[in-house]
């Protein structure tokens, strides 16, 4: 897994993929944005607090509040959106590592979408569902956020890529059998979007992650890649 990850960040400093992280970068400022305000518009119609010293607390509170929950959300929100560039970014890693190979199979774009949207939704209200636990359990959140989100963008990051080579059922019979390599790919890419600055072109750097894993797999699996 670490080999995986060395070549994805290998790659973000490719020509073919330097125009990409630049679009990955936009996009990522983009939707940090949409998140912070719609989460700071929503605190603002907060009903007012008589006392203002307590009034003032809660706006503190709030703002601390919008925060976490943007740096929460905006993982599933980037990668809804870059899920309309992941062909850009796998045809640019298949040309520089894996030449030769024969051409994907054309995916509808519902059902992109809906794998996107799916994981979006869900890390969304999973990880507002984990938020006490986050707030109130240090040391252990830690592990509760890689664990959830580990799950979560290993299984959506590993699909729409598998699903570039496999139809669904052979995708996720492949998944299900390297389960835990999937699941340590998706804990790395939780890791880069909890890091600062590298969060923004997390997105790019899971793609290509997963084309990795996803290469590496034995060819004798029982849904082995179709060229």
């Amino acid at each position: 897994m670490f080999t995986a990850l060395t070549r994805a960040l290998a790659d973000l400093f490719s020509p073919p993929l330097r125009r990409v992280v630049g679009l990955s970068l936009a996009i990522a400022i983009a939707s940090f944005a949409v998140v912070w305000i719609a989460a700071a518009l929503a605190l603002d119609h907060m009903p007012w607090i008589g006392w203002r010293p307590l009034h003032w607390l809660v706006d503190l509170l709030g703002i601390v509040g919008v925060l976490v929950v943007s740096w929460l959300i905006f993982p599933a929100v980037v990668t809804m959106v870059m899920g309309f560039f992941l062909e850009r970014v796998a045809a640019a890693i298949e040309a520089r590592d894996y030449p030769g190979r024969g051409p994907p199979r054309r995916l509808p774009i519902r059902e992109t979408v809906w794998v996107s949207l799916r994981l979006m939704l869900l890390t969304i209200i999973l990880n507002l569902l984990a938020l006490p636990i986050y707030v109130l359990a240090p040391g252990i959140n830690l592990f509760v956020f890689l664990g959830l989100n580990g799950y979560l963008f290993g299984r959506g990051y590993f699909e729409v890529v598998a699903l570039r080579r496999l139809d669904s059922d052979a995708a996720r019979v492949l998944r299900h059998r390297f389960g835990g390599r999937v699941f340590v790919g998706g804990a790395m890419i939780a890791g880069l979007f909890a890091l600062p600055f590298v969060n923004l072109v997390a997105p790019v750097i899971a793609i290509a992650l997963m084309m990795h894993l996803f290469e590496s797999l034995p060819r004798d699996a029982p849904a082995s890649a179709a060229a």
